[in-house]
């Protein structure tokens, strides 16, 4: 097993436990809401279900990215992960949406809490779960650039935010005997799961409208290109996106008029193999042109 495999295979594995760990988190959070009755443990709850959402469909779009390039798709289904994030996004608002309704009737009838130590206990162990698995969700998915499951982390780690303020706020509720702050911090999750659903679907659309790789890669690629294309004269147009743990590269490289096509041939297989051994999964796509075109600007050549 390659590398590249390997690391498509610990990627699935790592989605598809992504949904068994939501799963778990759901049902511990949902145990504490029915032991306490409390709105804002509903509202924590509700979020979860969100996470399972999320992972199902982080780990559908993770495989459906994998699968090679075809005549109906020949630059892959890599953008797949984009959609799944969006769709994520969205059920984020819808979520935040119920929340609201219900924390406004809450707050208005609110209720009186049932077993809040037995629930905050409960809900204080799915927060660390969701800690620990969003910290590798981050970490990996940043590692294999699948924007589905730093998506997924990112979410998490506003869940367990979220969760963090939901058991200081029953122990505020315990301690002063305010029932309607229950309701208050329901709202108050509802908002948080709001702006992280917007953060995502921003993150999302841009990956979907080819956004070009961050400054301090961009600069790593036009340094590799001046010192691997000795016998060129310059390469212009340089330009990049990103779909998914996948980069484009495509550029104009000028060569002397004279040169044989056998020589300029080598010289892309320089750049291609030292712009690959710098980053991973790279599509590179090197248009060469005579001296006559040469824009004087761009990459010089070194």
């Amino acid at each position: 097993m390659n590398l590249r495999t390997s690391s498509v295979t610990r990627t699935t594995y790592i989605a598809t436990a992504s949904l068994f760990v939501a799963v778990l988190v759901l049902a511990l959070k949902y145990l504490a809401y029915h032991f306490t009755g409390s709105l804002a443990l509903y509202s924590d709850a509700l979020e979860s279900i969100v996470n399972v959402v999320t992972a199902a469909a982080a780990l559908i779009a993770v495989r459906l990215a994998q699968k090679p390039a075809d005549a109906a798709l020949p630059y892959g289904y890599h953008k797949a992960e984009y959609f799944s994030a969006v769709v994520v996004g969205v059920m984020i608002v819808v979520a935040a949406i119920l929340i609201f309704r219900d924390a406004w009737f809450g707050f208005f009838a609110p209720r009186t809490l049932n077993a809040p130590l037995q629930g905050i206990a409960i809900n204080s162990t799915a927060t660390v779960l969701n800690a620990v698995w969003a910290f590798v969700l981050l970490r990996y998915g940043r590692q294999v650039k699948s924007p589905a499951l730093v998506a997924d982390g990112k979410h998490l780690f506003t869940d367990v935010a979220s969760s963090l303020g939901v058991l200081l706020g029953l122990i505020l509720v315990l301690a002063t005997g305010w029932a309607q702050l229950d309701a208050i911090l329901a709202a108050l999750v509802g908002l948080n799961i709001l702006w992280s659903g917007w953060g995502v679907i921003k993150e999302s659309v841009g990956g979907l409208m080819d956004v070009a790789t961050p400054p301090e890669s961009l600069k790593k690629i036009r340094e590799i290109i001046s010192e691997n294309a000795d016998g060129a004269i310059e390469a212009h147009d340089i330009r990049t996106r990103q779909a998914g743990r996948m980069t484009f590269i495509d550029f104009h490289l000028v060569v002397p008029g004279t040169m044989m096509v056998e020589q300029s041939h080598e010289i892309c297989d320089r750049i291609e193999e030292k712009l690959r051994e710098a980053m991973r999964d790279t599509e590179i796509t090197i248009h060469v042109e005579p001296e006559s075109k040469a824009k004087h600007s761009g990459v010089v050549v070194l």
